[in-house]
């Protein structure tokens, strides 16, 4: 197994810079891909895709090199080699690119599927209208370090962390490599530094978009633990701080 690091969004707000850390893992001979970023046709046509008013409020900046498919691509990979994408929540800079690989199956929590169909004003319908295979997970059936989880019907191990709060059915994804392990955490944590700082700035940011606080406030904590105990056993990041992003840079697994 190889895992690459792609940052698949650019944002520049009020709150400063954010990116969207996307993985790529390369495993038996197939490619899966956790969470997708900004999509082609939304870099192409931003106000038409995405919508005036969500550009302005959140700064999306657009470029098609930033897309997962021009990276993978970069890499050497062919996008039909994509079979399966996880994600961790619906949010539209987190699916943008779900459409750029239209036979890949989704994974995702249940609840996060079910939220995404009644229609909440966070989302937007269009980034399903490709109709893709969408396989759902509801069970804890698994643990992951005293965390509740879900096994990901996929040829390695790896699974849904439910960390909700961000949206209804927000997961992170716990993905093993050898004896190491990888722990996305998505929207859980918009900045490592709320790990540490529990009055940290961005928690207001965070409050604000959060569906549930208080399960917000009980997923971080949740991580907070998993990291203060086996933190030598996990690798773990989010998906929009910088300064996790150019840590891989320095490691050189990035497209």
């Amino acid at each position: 197994m190889k895992i690459y690091h792609l940052n698949c969004v650019q944002i520049e707000s009020p709150f400063g810079s954010a990116i969207g850390h996307c993985v790529l893992i390369e495993a038996n001979e197939e490619l899966t891909l956790i969470d997708t970023g900004i999509g082609i046709a939304e870099t192409r046509e931003p106000e038409k895709r995405l919508g005036k008013e969500l550009i302005e409020i959140t700064g999306f900046k657009f470029s098609e090199n930033l897309t997962a498919i021009k990276q993978i691509e970069k890499l050497g990979f062919a996008p039909e080699n994509v079979k399966n994408i996880i994600c961790s929540h619906f949010d539209p800079d987190h699916i943008g690119g779900l459409e750029d690989f239209p036979k890949a199956t989704i994974h995702v929590s249940k609840e996060e599927y079910e939220s995404f169909k009644r229609g909440n004003e966070r989302y937007l319908s269009r980034q399903l209208a490709h109709e893709p295979e969408i396989q759902l997970y509801e069970k804890n059936d698994s643990k992951w370090f005293g965390l509740p989880a879900r096994r990901l019907d996929l040829d390695f191990e790896i699974y849904l962390i439910p960390l909700f709060g961000h949206t209804l059915g927000h997961c992170g994804i716990a993905c093993k490599n050898d004896e190491h392990w990888t722990f996305y955490v998505g929207d859980a944590y918009y900045l490592r530094a709320e790990l540490v700082n529990k009055n940290h700035p961005v928690d207001q940011l965070a409050t604000i978009r959060a569906m549930n606080n208080e399960l917000r406030i009980e997923s971080l904590e949740n991580i907070r633990k998993v990291i203060n105990q086996y933190g030598d056993k996990i690798e773990y990041f989010g998906y929009h701080d910088p300064t996790e992003f150019k840590a891989k840079e320095r490691l050189g697994n990035i497209a």
